[in-house]
């Protein structure tokens, strides 16, 4: 089983909590809206021992410099093959000022040309009642979490 660790930004909008969501880069999510979104998160490395580190550096990443603060760990979580570990975090960022490493696949599918897509092509800010929509099935029980854990 692999293992991505990564963290979720919240803050407090207008409408209450919102929480940071990239949404997934690539052809196969270009024209998936809801159930598209990601918590920003990556492989862990095996030499990974600090778990708060990786999701710092997988959060760099795929969106950018995360803010520094306290951060709170919301448990794990399965999706197929994968387990995810997510950690939460009160701050800021500027969707626009996102940037996303890339990631190579042949597309189209056996077409033998290769082309290299963001693995987040976008950020923003959401409600919680929203982000369960939009965020894959799989982690939503993150939002539930940081929702217990802010009280």
């Amino acid at each position: 089983m692999v293992h991505s660790v990564g963290l979720l930004l919240h803050r407090v909008g207008p409408g209450g909590i919102e929480v940071l969501l990239g949404h997934m880069g690539g052809p196969y999510w270009a024209r998936k809206d809801d159930r598209g979104w990601s918590i920003p998160k990556g492989l862990r490395d095996d030499i990974d021992v600090d778990l708060v580190a990786a999701a710092e550096r997988e959060f760099r990443e795929e969106v950018g410099p995360p803010p520094a603060g306290p951060t709170l760990e919301l448990g794990e979580a399965t999706s197929g093959r994968k387990r995810i570990t997510v950690f939460a975090r009160a701050g800021d960022f500027a969707p626009a000022m996102a940037q996303s490493n890339t990631f190579t696949i042949e597309w189209p599918p056996r077409s033998g040309t290769l082309q290299e897509f963001p693995e987040i092509d976008r950020v923003a800010w959401f409600d919680l009642d929203t982000a369960r929509i939009k965020l894959v099935a799989s982690q939503a029980v993150f939002i539930d979490r940081l929702t217990t854990a802010l009280g």
